[in-house]
């Protein structure tokens, strides 16, 4: 097959169950080549012989999740390398884990909220994720049938991993609040997590609860690959309606919502209020920024003006919107920081957050770590996470739709069409935002909108997705008007009903 398909931006990702319409992708073939060509990678690029290699290895609660580390497991042995078995992990635990097991690289098994059918691969090494063109050099090598020589002295060793992880995590509360009752530093709060049946359910269990914290109000922790309750995603409504329900009738203090292997998260307040996408990327900017003054944060394209504003204003930091991808994100954050430009925090409006003190590891059991000694400081100033908010403007309308690009060079397509709309907004006297990296963003005044559109092409899929936001009621529609007049003369090779 055509490994290289099995690309999707920074992860290797495929059907691993088969279902109508969706043979299976990763095969234990396909997993077992692609294993063979990552060792040929770490040989050329860690410069480390495959006989000396030690990786670990883990997954999500994916029902495929078992077959393709079985399908690992024969393939590194086969070539003698040796092997530690995390069993279910979180994805940032696997970066985590090579530096403290320690050992080279680490493979984790997950396709993050994607149904339940598909899987997937990452693959870390000390210096974190690899990036896209590590992974279609990957790929390639699996397609040319790369391989080391066969090798005895392989093992595969258990190793309870998550157990370490999740204490490391309990030490930071407990240094960060520095309560009385130094070990039970949540003693008095109620903590309603919901896991979605993925791997973050160790967060109220081994985390939370040890410190003190009530979690009666938690939901979903028990791993089930087939996700029976809702997707395990930050961004899905349905997922944070319930996360939201189960704090308010619980009376919990405070809402945790994870993805499936935990790289993302989202909070909800005591009253059941959202804090996601803006909300969020507002909160972790207050605490990144509490240590580095005037720094920079670094976010996705489609974050709010109210978010560009609250950043400069009311935290006195430096808002730099860059493009969608949150690898494109935290490698714009360690780009600037090598420049010398103080950029603590990198974040997506999708719940990636990385914070530099973390090794700019996307994760979201640190940033709900974080998230937590904040609330229990605000406690003793008799305040709440909502206070931080106060001064944040927030768009009176949001949209997102999404076109999908039926031209088979939808890259072509979609860029021609993006420089078609910057011709029209120039001859329109648009106001096009001057710093912006990703499509094209217009802003208009009031009584035009009051309010802005973003049209890029997707990262990974032939779709132009369009974000659209409005501080008045109504001003969506107008916006929406402006680009339908536009899409109807140059909508050519596009599917624009959703517009």
């Amino acid at each position: 097959m055509d490994y290289l398909s099995l690309k999707s931006g920074t992860d290797v990702r495929g059907a691993a169950i088969e279902t109508p319409g969706a043979p299976v992708q990763l095969t234990d073939r396909a997993v077992g080549d692609i294993a063979s060509a990552f060792l040929v990678w770490c040989e050329k690029r860690l410069n480390i012989p495959t006989k000396d290699l030690t990786v670990a290895v883990g997954r999500d609660s994916r029902l495929s999740g078992p077959r393709i580390a079985q399908a690992l497991k024969e393939a590194f042995l086969a070539r003698g390398v040796k092997c530690f078995d995390c069993g279910l992990a979180s994805t940032p635990s696997m970066f985590m884990a090579v530096l403290d097991l320690p050992c080279h690289c680490a493979v984790q098994i997950t396709a993050s909220h994607h149904p339940y059918h598909r899987n997937g691969l990452k693959f870390f090494t000390a210096d974190g994720g690899l990036d896209g063109g590590d992974i279609a050099e990957i790929l390639e090598l699996a397609g040319q049938g790369a391989c080391p020589p066969p090798m005895d002295g392989g093992s595969w060793e258990p190793v309870d991993h998550m157990a370490q992880y999740a204490a490391h995590l309990r030490r930071i509360i407990q240094e960060g609040v520095n309560a009385s009752d130094y070990q039970h530093p949540l003693a008095g709060f109620k903590i309603a997590v919901d896991a979605g049946n993925g791997a973050g359910g160790f967060y109220a269990r081994d985390v939370l609860e040890p410190l003190g914290a009530d979690i009666s109000g938690s939901q979903f922790l028990e791993p089930d690959g087939r996700f029976p309750n809702h997707i395990p995603n930050p961004e899905d409504p349905e997922a944070m309606n319930s996360i939201s329900q189960a704090v308010t009738a619980s009376g919990a203090d405070l809402g945790l919502i994870f993805d499936t292997d935990v790289d993302r998260a989202a909070v909800v307040d005591c009253q059941g209020r959202e804090i996601n996408r803006n909300r969020l990327v507002a909160v972790a900017s207050a605490i990144a920024l509490e240590n580095a003054p005037g720094g920079t944060v670094v976010t996705d394209s489609i974050t709010s003006d109210g978010l560009h504003t609250y950043i400069k204003e009311a935290l006195g930091g430096v808002h730099r919107r860059f493009r969608r991808g949150y690898k494109n994100v935290i490698n714009e954050a360690l780009r600037l920081n090598a420049q010398g430009v103080d950029c603590p925090l990198a974040i997506e409006t999708s719940g990636h957050a990385a914070l530099r003190e973390n090794h700019f590891l996307d994760d979201g059991a640190y940033l709900v770590t974080k998230i937590l000694i904040k609330v229990a400081a605000l406690r003793r100033e008799g305040r709440e996470l909502e206070d931080l908010l106060a001064s944040l403007e927030e768009p009176a309308e949001a949209a997102e739709v999404r076109l999908p690009i039926l031209d088979p060079d939808f890259r072509c397509r979609g860029e021609g069409v993006i420089a078609a709309l910057e011709a029209y907004a120039k001859a329109q006297d648009w106001q096009i935002a001057p710093d912006n990296f990703e499509g094209i963003r217009v802003s208009f005044p009031e009584g035009q909108g009051q309010g802005w559109f973003l049209v890029r092409l997707s990262v990974h899929d032939p779709i132009l997705p369009v974000n659209m936001e409005s501080a008045v009621p109504g001003g969506v529609a107008l916006i929406r008007e402006k680009l339908q007049a536009f899409f109807q003369e140059n909508g050519q090779g596009l599917d624009c009903s959703a517009l």
